[in-house]
């Protein structure tokens, strides 16, 4: 098979994917098509067969790691380094509010998570001391006060809306969720809009979405990926980036059908 590069690609830009074959008598944890046949619907057997075809191994295949997995886990365990509680906390401490959006900003522009028109917004944003100030003190209580999560995301949703614009918006899905999804990526999902879409609608999975980004789509779209979650248990996933990812195959234009 022709050797593959690990660079990620550029969001919204081909990428050249191998189509390969599954085995055809198992799924991941050696049970028989029919038997998984009893406990799916079929779309969502029809999505698990997808993700299989290019990736067999599932969540471990060695393409999957390279392609897919490995950047972004790299990604949080650079914010681990950087910008874990203790650290972020001691910069709040410090008022380096400048250091903790540049830090953050840093470890989001070495993936290619967000479009480039969101990582000039977002940079833009934080450039001017209010937009530093605002972004790191609510990113940090957005992550990590005790507070329920519906409040803390909404809070999240309007400092996010409320950072200075130069040219482009800030205010987008991707820009909202991309740092709960580096920084916990157990516990947040990343919304990539019309990939995410596409994939619910190949799932079966009415996602309930609003452009606008707020809770009540977020709390759906952590609904939809516990779902996946338990429809994917054999093959063992392991956070978000699994579900992530997988999700990704089934909607981005890189994984034809």
């Amino acid at each position: 098979m022709p050797a593959r590069s690990a660079k990620p690609a550029t969001p919204g830009s081909p990428r050249t994917v191998n189509r390969r074959t599954s085995p055809q008598r198992s799924r991941g944890d050696g049970r028989s098509v029919q038997a998984i046949r009893q406990h799916f619907t079929q779309p969502a057997l029809r999505c698990r067969r997808k993700f299989l075809r290019y990736y067999p191994r599932g969540f471990v295949d060695a393409d999957y790691l390279d392609l897919e997995r490995g950047y972004k886990w790299t990604a949080h365990e650079r914010w681990s380094s950087e910008l874990g509680k203790d650290e972020f906390e001691g910069l709040l401490k410090a008022r380096e509010f400048g250091e903790i959006a540049a830090r953050a900003v840093a470890i989001e522009s070495r993936t290619n998570l967000l479009f480039s028109f969101e990582k000039m917004a977002l940079r833009d944003a934080v450039k001017a001391p209010g937009g530093s100030k605002s972004f790191a003190e609510g990113l940090f209580e957005f992550l990590h006060s005790e507070v329920a999560l519906k409040d803390r995301f909404t809070r999240w949703r309007d400092i996010v809306a409320g950072l200075p614009r130069k040219q482009t918006r800030v205010l987008t899905w991707p820009v909202v969720t991309v740092f709960g999804f580096i920084a916990q990526p157990r516990t947040h999902f990343f919304l990539k809009p019309m990939v995410t879409r596409r994939a619910a609608e190949r799932y079966g999975y009415d996602l309930g979405y609003t452009s606008k980004p707020q809770w009540d789509t977020y709390a759906g779209i952590l609904h939809f990926a516990r779902r996946v979650r338990e429809d994917l248990q054999d093959l063992h996933p392991r956070d978000m980036v699994d579900l992530q990812s997988f999700l990704w195959v089934l909607g981005s234009d890189e994984y034809p059908d």
